[in-house]
């Protein structure tokens, strides 16, 4: 695997006085597989964290080269934005110039150059290599050429020259934190609305940039807590339910294999268990994911269920994802819990059956903006025009759920998303067109609380009752949670 120095701040550059294109014929496998990921994502619209793991199983990748790997790829899928800026300054023409292939092999280039404890000679060595090795010959040379200019520099300078003559503030944050303009600008107005302030700007995209832990759901009743610990997993603050592996594969452990324990963000945890927490009048018997897949919450939710002597209906209006949840569920089944899985399109329960459930989940589609710490591509593959597009699909499925529970009953509204449209304005509109004003607000913050039982801090301002969470605040993903009661 790569040529890395110990952890710590990269030392002053190494050169080889050999030329990197005279000492190294091929490639090795770590960049190999960086490489193939970042084609199949740019030709298949693969996604990374799917891909990847079949990438380095096919390669035999594990340990440290698999980890090699994993961060190459998902920093250049990640950074893609500044990287090509670089790229085509140190080239002297567009990006856009440049054949795909060649990019792509660049980016990886100038990840290792600008962002990793790799020796510049190594990382241009190897990197021209992989270029001749898949683009060919001419290629290798010019990424040769193009990789000595980007190391002339180091990231922060850069940033400077790229950055020096742009005067409008969120274009140079774009280009610092590699993220489209468009949702530099959606963030700016979430933070806006949510804490008064866009003084957080930067500290948000830069949490962004910055892989999460790899957190476990211990689902409540089907793992102890000594059975984690045995594994090398430590409890989260953020959840009562979470932990987090420092290292390792999830799918060593036992419980995870066995759907007794889920890898889970701790800010999606909390949905379901603000859900459940939030008191209730009357009975307490039918709960429903309306938009149940993948299965991650549904899974969660069964286990409290089988806890609370409640009865789960999880729906998914994909077969493929229902299966999914069928999966996710079975612990939960196996153990006692009265759960089932249904295809159908969520905007029809409402109208299908009035009035029958206690508490309902409804875990709507969305950009997924909040979660771009963990999908390295997703920041590239949407648009404004997603938006719109998104709208009857976050409206109708809420509307449908508020029909679909009787009075006095509780329906959460979460996405993984702080966009404005996907979150308040859905809310909003949903609750002015409701008839009769037959649906409230629920203060959800009380319910979001921390492993120590304690409100999560900093999850809205004081004259609202929804609550957003912030990687850079709380160390989650971007969960948007909205709690609302039929009258």
């Amino acid at each position: 695997m790569a040529d890395q120095p110990p952890a710590g701040r990269r030392g002053p550059r190494r050169r080889s006085a050999q030329a990197p294109a005279q000492r190294q014929r091929r490639s090795d496998p770590a960049r190999e597989s960086a490489y193939l990921l970042l084609r199949a994502v740019a030709l298949q619209d693969a996604y990374a964290n799917l891909e990847l793991p079949r990438i380095l199983r096919a390669a035999g990748l594990r340990g440290r080269d698999a980890a090699f790997a994993t961060e190459l790829a998902y920093g250049a899928l990640r950074m893609q934005g500044l990287y090509d800026a670089v790229a085509a300054r140190a080239a002297d023409r567009p990006a856009s110039s440049i054949d795909p292939p060649v990019l792509d092999v660049l980016r990886l280039g100038i990840h290792q150059l600008l962002a990793m404890r790799v020796p510049d000679h190594a990382a241009v060595s190897a990197t021209v290599a992989l270029a001749r090795q898949h683009v060919g010959q001419g290629a290798a040379g010019f990424v040769n050429a193009v990789l000595r200019r980007v190391g002339e520099r180091d990231r922060d300078d850069w940033v400077a020259l790229l950055t020096a003559d742009e005067p409008d503030e969120v274009a140079r944050l774009a280009v610092e934190h590699s993220h489209p303009a468009w949702v530099v600008r959606a963030l700016r107005a979430s933070l806006l609305a949510s804490t008064g302030s866009d003084e957080e700007l930067a500290a948000l995209l830069a949490a962004q940039n910055t892989p999460g832990p790899l957190s476990l759901a211990a689902r409540p009743g089907l793992v102890d807590d000594a059975e984690l610990t045995a594994a090398g997993a430590r409890p989260s603050p953020t959840a009562p339910t979470a932990w987090t592996l420092p290292a390792g594969d999830p799918g060593d452990l036992a419980a995870v294999r066995e759907g007794r324990a889920a890898v889970q963000d701790a800010g999606s945890q909390l949905i379901p268990l603000a859900l459940v927490d939030a008191p209730l009048e009357g009975p307490d018997a039918r709960w429903l994911d309306l938009c149940a897949g993948p299965g991650g919450k549904a899974g969660l939710l069964a286990a409290l269920a089988l806890e609370r002597g409640a009865e789960l209906r999880a729906n998914e209006v994909s077969p493929h994802r229902a299966e999914l949840v069928r999966q996710s569920l079975r612990a939960a089944v196996d153990a006692g819990a009265r759960a089932e899985v249904t295809v159908g399109d969520g905007r029809d329960v409402g109208a299908e059956e009035p009035g029958r459930y206690d508490r309902v989940l409804v875990d709507a589609p969305c950009t997924g903006l909040g979660a771009l710490r963990r999908r390295p591509e997703a920041r590239w593959r949407r648009s404004p025009r997603d938006i719109p597009a998104l709208a009857p699909l976050q409206r109708a499925p809420l509307d449908s759920a508020l029909e679909a529970t009787r009075p006095g009953g509780l329906v959460a509204y979460a996405t993984c998303s702080p966009h404005l449209a996907e979150t308040h304005l859905v809310v909003r509109d949903v609750l002015k067109g409701r008839p009769d004003q037959d649906t409230e607000l629920v203060d959800v913050r009380p319910y979001l609380r921390d492993r120590a039982g304690l409100p999560l801090p900093a999850v809205g301002r004081p004259d609202e009752s929804w609550a957003q969470l912030w990687p850079h605040r709380h160390g989650t993903d971007g969960m948007f949670l909205a709690l609302l009661r039929r009258r």
